[in-house]
């Protein structure tokens, strides 16, 4: 498995095209619970192409995205140039270069998995102020909810080698629970895409564990998708739909 700071290297494009947003209630909780305000100094962990950073920005706070690889750190610069707030950072979970007690909320949208979860732990308490908060973020997918869903689940199964392992780690709960040193929140909130075969094509590739042009499994593995989705669309279109999971809390001692 490569490291993770360089697995995403060929997919950023179709990440930034192809992966889902945040619902509005997510930034929401963020504003009224995590103290996300116009005021606020907002750290973005391992935030790839900016889809979270720029909803932050949205809400007036000054954001740094902290990302170590390359290419998905250029897709956020070229995509929030615009924005006089957003600061691009090459740096870790583990070590983010930014200075110590200098952010008001540290966030990681789709990213924690990949952290190491002690040394990040200590890295966020070292920038945080006091009082300061930390959310972690999750568009996940139900499995089983709908005949699409359960055949594209079963193609995944049958063409990623690595699906099973890497998403039997996201959103584990006590590794969360060690990060914000035990007291911890969740919400939950709807969320959905609806994608066009290309979208559909598009999403899969973004993700870290679909073999790649080159590996025995790409092509059967295109070839059941196009299945799934004739198979599955209405109108042009199938539904992704995902579950918003944010857990949050003070991140502290």
């Amino acid at each position: 498995m490569d490291k993770p700071t360089e697995r995403f290297t060929s997919r950023a494009d179709a990440y930034a095209r192809y992966r889902p947003g945040y619902p509005p209630a997510a930034v929401t909780l963020l504003k009224q619970r995590c103290g996300l305000s116009p005021q606020a100094v907002v750290a973005d962990v391992g935030s790839g192409t900016g889809i979270l950073t720029a909803l932050l920005l949205h809400s007036g706070a000054e954001v740094f995205g902290v990302e170590p690889n390359g290419a998905m750190r250029a897709c956020a610069e070229a995509a929030l140039r615009g924005w006089p707030r957003f600061r691009s950072v090459n740096g870790t979970a583990e070590d983010t270069t930014l200075a110590p007690q200098s952010v008001d909320l540290l966030v990681a949208g789709q990213a924690f998995h990949w952290f190491d979860v002690p040394k990040a732990r200590a890295e966020g308490l070292r920038v945080i102020r006091s009082g300061g908060s930390g959310a972690l973020l999750w568009n996940e997918r139900p499995r089983d909810t709908t005949a699409f869903l359960a055949d594209y689940e079963a193609l995944l199964l049958r063409h990623a080698p690595e699906y099973a392992t890497i998403t039997a780690s996201r959103a584990n709960e006590t590794s969360m629970r060690e990060f914000f040193g035990g007291s911890m929140e969740r919400a939950e909130f709807a969320n959905r895409q609806q994608l066009v075969f290309e979208g559909l094509q598009g999403r899969l590739m973004s993700s870290s564990y679909a073999p790649e042009p080159g590996h025995p499994e790409y092509a059967p593995m295109m070839a059941g998708l196009r299945k799934v989705f004739d198979t599955h669309a209405h109108d042009g279109q199938v539904v992704l739909p995902y579950q918003t999971l944010v857990y949050f809390g003070r991140l502290g001692p």
